[in-house]
C-alpha cells in the first residue's frame, strides 16, 4: 500500500509537468516560399501576422505563426489564407514546416509552403 501511495505522490505530478512539451512561442512574421511554376522561380515572401501581402497573382494572409517549444524538435506552424486575384480563396489552413508535402498550397500555377516563423 505504501508503494501505491508513493507512486501517487511522485508520479502523478510528473504527468502534469509534461504539458509544457505542448507549448508554443508566438512569432510575428511568417516566411513562405512561392514557386511560380510557369517561370520556374521561387520567391521568398515575409508576411507579418495579421496582415496580407500581394505577390504575383496571390494575396497571402497570415493569421498565426508559432514555433514549437525550444526544448522539443524545432518546428513551425502557420495559419495561412491564400487567394488568387481572379478566382478568390484557394487555400485556408495550417501549414507545418517539417511536413511541407502534407499541407502546402499546390495549384496549377503556384506552390506555396512555410519556411519558418521569425
Amino acid at each position: 500500500m505504501k508503494f501505491l501511495y508513493k507512486c501517487f505522490i511522485f508520479v502523478i505530478p510528473l504527468l502534469f509537468l509534461s504539458e509544457s512539451a505542448y507549448s508554443y512561442i508566438d512569432k510575428s512574421t511568417a516566411v513562405v516560399h512561392v514557386l511560380n511554376k510557369a517561370a520556374g522561380k521561387v520567391h521568398v515572401v515575409r508576411v507579418p501576422v495579421g496582415y496580407s501581402v500581394n505577390t504575383e497573382k496571390l494575396n497571402i494572409a497570415v493569421r498565426k505563426c508559432m514555433q514549437s517549444d525550444p526544448f522539443d524538435a524545432e518546428n513551425y506552424f502557420a495559419f495561412v489564407e491564400i487567394s488568387e486575384s481572379n478566382t478568390g480563396q484557394i487555400f485556408g489552413g495550417w501549414m507545418n514546416r517539417n511536413e511541407p508535402g502534407k499541407n502546402p498550397l499546390q495549384s496549377p500555377d503556384y506552390d506555396v509552403w512555410l519556411v519558418n516563423c521569425e
